[in-house]
């Protein structure tokens, strides 16, 4: 029972990172109509990022803020130097410039840091197992992963739930032809929501760094997993991202722990029965 407790802690604390990356896509694929193929590699480097500045100061906790700060400055410059001239054009022309950045930030990542696969220490503080149930214990620092998370998920409810510019954005989510009608500033909320998602995906990898190590590429196989949480939660919905997120990250973890012989495949066998049952995704609006 300690095993199966331990599998469906990693599954959790796996499904909300998916969420803090696939939370951004879902976003950016809803209110700007965008397939940003690069977001994997926005995960790479604020995983990077997490390597540099800890490995510089000692600390991971300098690098949580550097990867968000990063990112909120990466997107928004993304955003008006590149993606705001392609939001009504062709999803190829969407493609090409989007594998163009992950050709781009790869090559910029070997020339500055190398090829190698390196490691990221746990801060020390939470490199201990935490007592839970008789003699299981589970590892400190993933919890805390766990907490952040979660932490992270209810604000994003929030702010999309309770906020003047979350109502924008479920507008422009929702029903995009809106916008203009409601004299809302498109530009603004498209800005906003790449900044934003750009930074999530950010945090996320310097969160997963300790957890995964740090090596090229890292981002495609988040990415490929992050498309099966969308299509499965609903495009557009956080909520969907959230709960497919879960989801995904539980029937993923369990399957390579006690099906490793279909691990490969459980992900996209659960796709594939809920998009037979409900076509748009468990949480799209109909």
């Amino acid at each position: 029972m300690s095993g199966v407790a331990a599998q469906l802690l990693n599954g959790l604390q796996y499904g909300l990172l998916l969420f803090l990356i696939s939370s951004g896509l879902t976003l950016i694929f809803g209110v700007m109509g965008v397939i940003n193929l690069a977001h994997g590699s926005l995960f790479m480097i604020g995983a990077y990022i997490a390597f540099v500045v800890s490995g510089g100061t000692g600390s991971l906790w300098l690098a949580l803020p550097a990867a968000v700060v990063g990112g909120l400055a990466l997107g928004a410059v993304l955003e008006r130097g590149l993606f705001r001239r392609f939001y009504h054009r062709e999803h190829l022309d969407q493609v090409l410039l989007t594998f163009a950045l992950i050709l781009l930030f790869e090559e910029g990542r070997s020339v500055l840091l190398g090829n190698d696969f390196h490691s990221v220490p746990v801060p020390a503080a939470l490199d201990v197992a935490v007592p839970m149930v008789g003699d299981f214990s589970y590892s400190a620092y993933r919890l805390a992963v766990l907490g952040a998370c979660l932490a992270i998920a209810g604000a994003m409810f929030l702010a999309i739930e309770r906020t003047r510019i979350g109502s924008a954005i479920r507008a422009a989510a929702e029903k995009p032809e809106m916008v203009d009608l409601l004299g809302l500033d498109a530009r603004r909320i498209h800005m906003v929501v790449f900044a934003v998602g750009t930074a999530l995906a950010m945090l996320a990898g310097a969160l997963a760094a300790p957890l995964h190590s740090v090596y090229p590429n890292m981002g495609h196989g988040f990415l490929i997993i992050c498309f099966v949480v969308v299509v499965v939660g609903g495009v557009g919905s956080i909520a969907g991202a959230f709960w497919g997120a879960l989801l995904i990250g539980i029937v993923d973890t369990l399957s390579k722990a006690y099906l490793p012989f279909a691990s490969g495949l459980a992900v996209y066998v659960l796709m594939a029965v809920v998009l037979l049952w409900r076509p748009t995704g468990l949480f799209a609006r109909s």
